[in-house]
């Protein structure tokens, strides 16, 4: 940041987004300085890297912007001279297993994992058949036995992973079946799946089961600000500012033509944006912008 001082509102009780709330333990690839990295030590690296310069705000979701000549008015509380949107795919929540179940049941549904040794020697019941579901049999199926729900016989991720997980000898694919009953029969859940196409039932008893469906997710509370979206996402320039001046957004949030949802690129437009913000506020600066100009 260039020793700007910095606000970070996170909505959440911690910083790091879907990395650290989701998939703490995912070795992720697509760091160029790394041959493959945990998503929480990439966030517990990021963290270490900020300066006294930034302040982190937690469980805060801003609501309200207001532009003023020399800035921003956040929340009626906060003065900022520009903003970065780094909202990744927005404010996000899970797709719920569509089965009633009571407060006990309820205890051993899940829809997101920080510790793996918590079903460690447990029978898991793992729903889903997207990238999600594949990452958290595999990581699970180390130490519990995992059984994968999903209503296709293709599954949606990796057919790598999908081709590891059918090597090993504690995990099991249950397709095409959806779960249609779901209760709780010594202190086990009992779960009724339907076979897709048929009217065949079979009965799969877990110690917990893990609900991959997806998120519902949407940066539309930027609309209120001014801003314009492009599907549920924020188009910007080439230099990542969005049609409000001063206002950028950086990362899953943002698209433009081209764009892949990478995190490494997510990195460079954050660079990009800086920069720009960088030159606008400090004009008379000679920034040096990267090694090779040293």
């Amino acid at each position: 940041m260039h020793g700007l001082k910095t606000i970070l509102f996170d909505s959440l009780s911690e910083v790091g987004g879907q990395p650290q709330l989701l998939y703490p333990f995912k070795q992720i690839t697509d760091i160029p300085t790394y041959d493959s990295i945990k998503a929480s030590e990439l966030i517990n690296k990021l963290k270490h890297n900020l300066t006294n310069e930034t302040k982190i705000i937690t469980n805060h979701k801003v609501e309200q912007v207001e532009k003023k000549s020399d800035g921003f008015i956040i929340d009626n509380d906060f003065f900022t001279r520009s903003i970065i949107i780094a909202t990744g795919a927005g404010a996000f929540k899970p797709k719920e297993l569509p089965l009633k179940m009571d407060q006990n049941i309820s205890k051993k549904v899940h829809y997101f994992i920080k510790n793996p040794q918590d079903f460690a020697n447990q029978t898991v019941g793992i729903f889903g058949g997207g990238d999600s579901a594949l990452d958290l049999a595999l990581e699970l199926a180390k130490v519990a036995n995992i059984k994968v729900i999903h209503r296709r016989d293709q599954f949606r991720g990796l057919e790598s992973s999908v081709n590891q997980l059918k090597s090993l000898k504690n995990v099991e694919l249950l397709t095409p079946y959806l779960p249609k009953t779901i209760e709780l029969s010594d202190n086990q859940l009992q779960i009724g799946l339907k076979q897709m196409g048929t009217t065949q039932m079979r009965t799969e008893h877990f110690d917990q089961i893990i609900v991959a469906y997806g998120f519902r997710a949407n940066n539309r509370f930027v609309k209120k600000w001014g801003i314009n979206l492009k599907g549920t996402n924020v188009a910007v320039n080439s230099t990542m500012e969005t049609n409000v001046a001063g206002i950028y957004a950086v990362g899953d949030v943002a698209t433009y033509p081209g764009r892949v949802p990478l995190i490494a690129l997510g990195f460079g437009e954050a660079q990009i944006a800086i920069t720009t913000i960088m030159r606008r506020l400090f004009p008379e600066r000679n920034l040096t912008i990267h090694s090779t100009s040293i």
